[in-house]
């Protein structure tokens, strides 16, 4: 007597397989808050955070808003003056209501000339010395980035997030913030600033890592191939 064996459609087997192998990261955009700033120093800068987008297509910025750690859409403001976001782009935010600040930020730091700088300040929006966290909202409310964090400042740095070229973060949680010393940080060139206050950081920039794919993931693509190979056995084997 031939026993019958379940069916287990494959589009199902690849789905599961496919979401432990990245699918986490699938609800958001392709952007990526990469880096942040929330002590310049006595004659700095204004705070800021860097957005990097690691899809294919442009992003359209318009109607999207930041919140810190509150992390709440009712508490996010606009962001000003960027309204998409290339491909491999990364694009800088101000702290700041109006955007004054955004020639002296470059002066401050000296090559950045062609980054798209933008702005938004408002209802409380700040990036605390003491610890903070970020998130951007597209118009609808939706969480576009994941959430990242950051602990007390070191005066003059910056901290940095490092992701693989497919937005997957290299610390886990993503919230482990890295704070920037010149030379390189997990692949990412950090140099500094031409003003004397000597900041360190990335503004403009950030490198995608090679990172190896968690091994939930592929041990649970072996597991599908092996399902799949056992159902053609099982086929052949009625037939």
């Amino acid at each position: 007597m031939k026993t019958k064996m379940a069916k287990f459609p494959m589009a199902a087997v690849l789905a599961a397989w496919l979401a432990a192998s990245g699918g986490a990261q699938a609800q958001y955009s392709g952007l990526r808050i990469t880096e942040a700033m929330s002590s310049s120093g006595t004659g700095g800068t204004v705070d800021w955070f860097e957005v990097t987008n690691f899809g294919l297509t442009l992003v359209s910025l318009v109607g999207w808003t930041v919140d810190d750690s509150s992390y709440a859409f009712a508490n996010s403001v606009a962001l000003n003056g960027v309204t998409s976001i290339a491909a491999g782009e990364s694009v800088l935010f101000l702290e700041s209501a109006a955007g004054a600040a955004i020639e002296s930020f470059r002066a401050f730091w000296g090559g950045i000339d062609t980054a798209q700088i933008g702005y938004s300040g408002g209802r409380g929006l700040g990036l605390g010395a003491s610890g903070d966290g970020l998130v951007l909202f597209d118009s609808a409310g939706t969480e576009e980035t994941p959430r990242v964090g950051f602990g007390a400042a070191t005066t003059g740095s910056t901290f940095n997030y490092a992701y693989d070229a497919n937005g997957n973060p290299a610390t886990s949680p993503n919230t482990a913030a890295i704070v920037s010393t010149p030379g390189t940080l997990y692949g990412q060139v950090t140099f500094t600033s031409a003003d004397a206050l000597g900041n360190v950081g990335s503004p403009g920039t950030a490198a995608a890592l090679a990172i190896p794919e968690p091994a939930t993931g592929a041990l649970l693509g072996l597991g599908a191939l092996g399902l799949f190979g056992h159902l053609r056995r099982g086929r052949r084997d009625r037939g």
